[in-house]
């Protein structure tokens, strides 16, 4: 698609084919889709496919989920945005401070990438500090970024800590000290987070008076409302939300301790759109139907038979797969071979399956039982005819 005409192909590098089946041509897979309802996606030929991709996480009910799609209909009639702060704003920061105590306060932006920016400068605001330490992915802004176009000075301010791994993750924070304003850190990389791991955070950033963010939004609303935070009784200083919390709508939040969110009189975060009405009661209904269908524990029963299922095709294809990567909710295999990996993508993609060949896949609300089990039936195809 050389003549395609946005630049990068897409918002993101993970939807850009090469992301998804790897470097190479690729006949008989999907590029462009056309329209999408529960776990399946539509390309522009109208083949339909189930979706393990889930728009990267960011829809945890399924595609146009009735409930939300109405609220956004009368968001829409309601005229969208306007010159004054909209009353649903207020309502859903009412309904996340009831839902998760640790947001005292709360402030909204549109994507995880912002919201991760605004906790940064919350934190740096709030002590006085400026090195940050990070464990994840937590968006392409120059605080977490690094390359052509970054400013190195601004690199410098920055470290990298190890995920699970107690005694560097020490040494890093008081090794930084007094010039440590905050550590932000994605709880579940690739697997689940030590709880010792999660404690050393939590003592070595109160010793050296650093705030400690939690990066959920990849997490929130999928294994638990309240994420990581909730499911392992974290606190947190600040947390960061997004993706499921809208379910597929533009919409993130950051929020958590009151003294430290009244810094945003300190200091400048701003967005044009981040109150239009649309996404935030998308958010308010999404958050009605996580309760009322307790969705993180039928994710959880889903992903579970998902991570079953991928385990067992990597006892079966020792030869291809070394292990099931992440958590029910969040998963993939780890491939012997970059060509592997390739090669499932590709053919389950031309079975009319789309699934992710790193991290990560996430079932849905739409994702029966039925639905499992072909993925699981597909993949074992695939991976037998690599093998052959």
């Amino acid at each position: 698609m050389s003549d395609w005409p946005v630049a990068g192909f897409t918002s993101t590098g993970s939807k850009h084919p090469q992301g998804i089946y790897g470097d190479g041509d690729a006949s008989g897979v999907p590029r462009l889709m056309s329209r999408s309802a529960g776990c399946y996606v539509w390309d522009d030929r109208d083949k339909r496919y189930v979706d393990c991709i889930m728009a990267l996480g960011a829809v945890a009910l399924g595609y146009g989920h009735p409930v939300v799609k109405l609220a956004a209909a009368a968001a829409i009639e309601a005229g969208v945005v306007g010159p004054l702060a909209p009353v649903v704003e207020a309502e859903l920061a009412e309904d996340l401070q009831r839902l998760i105590p640790r947001l005292e306060q709360v402030r909204f932006l549109k994507t995880g990438a912002e919201a991760c920016a605004a906790a940064v400068r919350l934190a740096r605001a709030y002590t006085g500090r400026e090195m940050v330490l990070s464990c994840g992915y937590h968006g392409w802004l120059d605080w977490a970024a690094s390359g052509p176009g970054v400013p190195a000075a601004v690199s410098y301010l920055s470290d990298v800590i190890p995920f699970n791994n107690i005694e560097e993750t020490r040494r890093l924070i008081r090794a930084t000290g007094h010039r440590l304003a905050c550590v932000i850190i994605e709880p579940v990389i690739e697997a689940e987070p030590h709880p010792e791991w999660l404690a050393t955070l939590r003592a070595e950033t109160t010793r050296v008076g650093a705030l400690w963010i939690i990066d959920e939004v990849k997490t929130a609303c999928r294994i638990a409302i309240g994420g990581a935070t909730e499911r392992y009784g974290l606190e947190p200083d600040l947390m960061v939300l997004g993706k499921a919390l809208a379910n597929g709508f533009p919409l993130a939040v950051v929020g958590g301790r009151r003294a430290v969110m009244e810094r945003v009189a300190d200091t400048w975060i701003s967005s044009t759109l981040a109150t239009e009405f649309v996404s935030l009661a998308a958010a308010r209904a999404c958050l009605d139907v996580m309760q009322l269908e307790d969705v993180p524990a039928t994710l959880h029963k889903a992903g579970s038979r998902l991570f079953a299922g991928l385990g067992r095709l990597a006892h079966e294809y020792p030869d291809l797969v070394t292990r099931t990567m992440g958590i029910p909710e969040m998963c993939h295999l780890e491939f012997r071979d970059e060509a592997f990996s390739r090669g499932v993508a590709i053919g389950a993609a031309r079975r009319g399956v789309l699934f992710k060949r790193s991290a990560y896949n996430f079932v849905s609300l739409a994702h029966d039982g039925a639905v499992v089990e072909q993925v699981v039936d597909t993949l074992a195809e695939v991976l037998g005819d690599i093998r052959r």
